[in-house]
């Protein structure tokens, strides 16, 4: 079983202005597609140190495998989520981000102005996707089937 959170970073949808749609798609997708053990899911607004403080939390206190974070991935002011991660990641896994926007573009040509990032804390594996319903689903698509073998490895399993 993997245990799995799901931060959504969003000043609107923090205070109800927006619906947290993105979100509630990651979690149908890993709970009914994938049986995923949702531990932890959480809308926040778009402060570094709020983010920060999650994603700590999530990964030393409740030991999650996987932390899925939606928003904040842009070029506005107030979009910090990948730096956020970068403070709290011990290493990098560009591979998944990468491949993330390389594909994405051929769906969406905006898909390159994501600065997302993912990366290692622990064993947690911290994954940024877009704020959209539709670019979390799709960038989620793109990578689902890896995170098991990922994970395994994370825990110092064969590669």
């Amino acid at each position: 079983m993997i245990n799995a959170g799901i931060l959504t970073i969003s000043d609107k949808g923090f205070v109800g202005e927006r619906e947290d749609l993105s979100g509630k798609t990651l979690k149908t997708m890993l709970l009914t597609e994938k049986g995923y053990n949702i531990k932890q899911y959480k809308i926040i607004p778009d402060e570094i140190k709020d983010i920060k403080e999650e994603l700590l939390s999530w990964s030393d206190q409740d030991k999650l495998d996987l932390i899925l974070t939606t928003g904040g991935t842009g070029f506005g002011p107030r979009d910090v989520t990948p730096e956020a991660t970068k403070e709290v990641i011990t290493k990098e896994t560009v591979g998944i981000s990468d491949i993330i926007r390389n594909e994405g573009w051929k769906r969406n040509r905006r898909a390159i102005l994501s600065r997302a990032v993912a990366g290692i804390r622990g064993n947690t594996l911290i994954i940024n996707l877009p704020g959209s319903e539709r670019g979390a689903k799709e960038s989620l698509e793109m990578i689902i089937d890896i995170i098991p073998h990922a994970l395994e490895m994370i825990r110092g399993g064969g590669h």
